[in-house]
């Protein structure tokens, strides 16, 4: 009865669902609710504008030590190309969703044993990202006062007030997650896609979003640093989770039945 009881806490039944593939109905339920609730707790930590600037300046306070502070650079090397820069803000907006979502819907289709862990890291990677929003609320460069200027705010989107701002929080730059999805869906493709082509889009897909991160003035690179090391880290329960909860192989079945026939004739 003891270990019933603890088999049914609404943590086990937590560590369950986390476990296992469910219906593609049930997961995106899950997964957009989930999400829903991530977006509005990082909008709700407005924190101190002061201290996010404050927080910024010490990154780059960092960066020129380690001699990576060049998010301006980039942004002007950019701006050099005609088009890029407007396409970058359109890719910012876009691929971080449609992009996970794809892959997480690939894997649910075509993959199913694979996709809990995925599933799982990300869930993960966004609890702990929220942990930094709270703990070091940082502004982007855009919004640092270091001559990177906003490239997507404009008159048609305005990630600064509005109905968007509402969702939006400019002052949770630390850790980029933008990085850590990009991160754990390209060793999603790495490591179960098929073919040249999934292998060469993986490995091109984390340059990509972290060039257009950093050139739209979101990011700093310490913060890409910060969202890789929470992808890594996100990843190790999650594979304890699934490994723990997947089922015995079929290698062991006749051997532990058995076992069972045999402990059932010696009650007997």
């Amino acid at each position: 009865m003891i270990a019933f009881g603890a088999a049914t806490t609404p943590a086990a039944r937590l560590r369950a669902w986390l476990a296992v593939r469910h219906s593609l109905g049930g997961e995106a339920l899950a997964v957009l609710a989930l999400y829903g609730l991530y977006e509005l707790a990082r909008g709700l930590v407005a924190g101190d504008t002061g201290a996010a600037e404050r927080h910024a300046h010490r990154l780059v306070a960092v960066e020129r030590r380690l001699h990576v502070f060049v998010e301006g650079n980039v942004q002007h090397a950019v701006h050099g190309l005609p088009g890029l820069i407007g396409l970058l803000g359109a890719a910012y907006l876009t691929l971080h969703l449609l992009v996970t979502a794809g892959v997480l819907l690939w894997l649910h289709q075509r993959r199913p044993a694979a996709f809990p862990f995925v599933r799982t890291t990300l869930l993960f990677a966004s609890a702990l990202a929220l942990v930094g929003y709270f703990a070091f609320p940082t502004a982007p460069p855009r919004l640092a006062g270091i001559g990177v200027v906003d490239t997507i705010s404009n008159g048609h989107v305005n990630l600064n007030g509005g109905l968007l701002s509402s969702f939006y929080n400019p002052y949770a730059a630390v850790p980029s997650m933008h990085v850590g999805y990009a991160l754990i869906v390209a060793v999603a493709l790495l490591r179960y896609g098929r073919g040249r082509l999934a292998r060469a889009l993986a490995l091109l897909y984390p340059p990509t979003v972290l060039l257009t991160i950093v050139a739209t003035g979101n990011h700093f690179f310490l913060d890409a640093a910060a969202g890789a090391l929470v992808a890594a880290v996100a990843a190790v329960p999650s594979a304890l989770l699934v490994r723990r909860s997947a089922p015995a192989p079929l290698a062991t079945l006749p051997r532990r039945t058995e076992e069972l026939r045999c402990c059932d004739e010696l009650a007997a």
